[in-house]
């Protein structure tokens, strides 16, 4: 019963998708960049680790003789960049229901009814992040050998002034673009659905996939739009990802809302359990609860 939950969750109703248009994708944009203005801290503070992860990572493979692998995590570190965005989502949905949005509800998805298939998605892309890298060390020793390069300047050499290094630019940039696509398919609505309704893993899945194969045109230009602000935001040094990849969270939850319909029946949202107040006089007393 545990697994049919992660897979089709409970929710009866299936997600019904809508055709939608570039002008959707704008006003999902300028719905991003409201949540920003209005949750700017929030932001920051969960996506702050973006650009220093990828700053580490890249360090690390500096400093470990895996300089090869350095343009391939920094590039293939978006592929898990929907997962990140968990928060974000969040905060979108809570702020767009009029309900308290301040930072410490970015962690309300933790109590999600469909936390497990939100758990199965995420390792998901982390397999297709890791499988990536696999196949990116593969392409470059079948175009350069398998040596390591002694230095930037001569690696730079390698790619830039040799056919085979054009050709490992070539093939790699062709790959990638190709995981780039399964992960924007898989992916595009999966994660906010997830949030929205408890449906399971295979029903997000499969409703993400609908949304890109109905509106195909609409969804590459999403992509293309994507992969245009993560790199103007790697530049300099991943910083500018502070700023770009809160805005496309709360821009992939509002394009969530324009393509698919909404559920009938919403889920109930998370209330803590109050606790009751204790004085000071109680301990230590209070160390040892009874029943009454």
């Amino acid at each position: 019963m545990a697994y049919s939950h992660i897979l089709v969750g409970t929710s009866p109703a299936r997600p019904i998708v809508r055709r939608i248009s570039s002008t959707d994708l704008y006003q999902s944009l300028a719905r991003g960049i409201d949540d920003f203005a209005a949750m700017p801290s929030h932001a920051v503070f969960l996506c702050i680790v973006y650009p220093l992860l990828g700053v580490c990572l890249i360090a690390m493979t500096l400093g470990h003789s895996m300089l090869p692998l350095a343009f391939p995590i920094a590039a293939g570190f978006a592929l898990i960049g929907p997962l990140a965005a968990l928060g974000l989502y969040e905060l979108s949905r809570r702020r767009e229901a009029g309900l308290d949005s301040s930072s410490g509800h970015a962690f309300d998805v933790l109590h999600s009814p469909s936390l497990g298939a939100i758990v199965a998605l995420g390792v998901l892309l982390m397999a297709i992040f890791l499988i990536w890298l696999v196949v990116a060390e593969a392409i470059y020793v079948g175009t350069l050998g398998y040596a390591a390069p002694t230095s930037l300047s001569q690696f730079a050499d390698d790619v830039f002034h040799t056919s085979a290094g054009w050709t490992l630019i070539l093939v790699g940039s062709g790959v990638g673009f190709l995981f780039a696509v399964l992960v924007l398919t898989i992916s595009a609505v999966s994660f906010p659905l997830l949030l929205d309704r408890d449906v399971g893993a295979a029903v997000a899945l499969l409703t993400s996939i609908r949304v890109v194969v109905e509106n195909p045109v609409t969804m590459a230009l999403w992509g293309l739009i994507v992969a245009a602000l993560l790199a103007i935001g790697s530049i300099p040094f991943f910083l500018g990802l502070t700023v770009v990849m809160p805005v496309l969270g709360h821009a992939t939850w509002h394009l969530y809302r324009r393509a698919v319909e909404p559920d009938p029946t919403p889920r109930q949202d998370y209330k803590p359990r109050e606790r009751a107040r204790r004085s000071a006089a109680d301990f230590p007393a209070a160390l040892f609860p009874t029943r009454r």
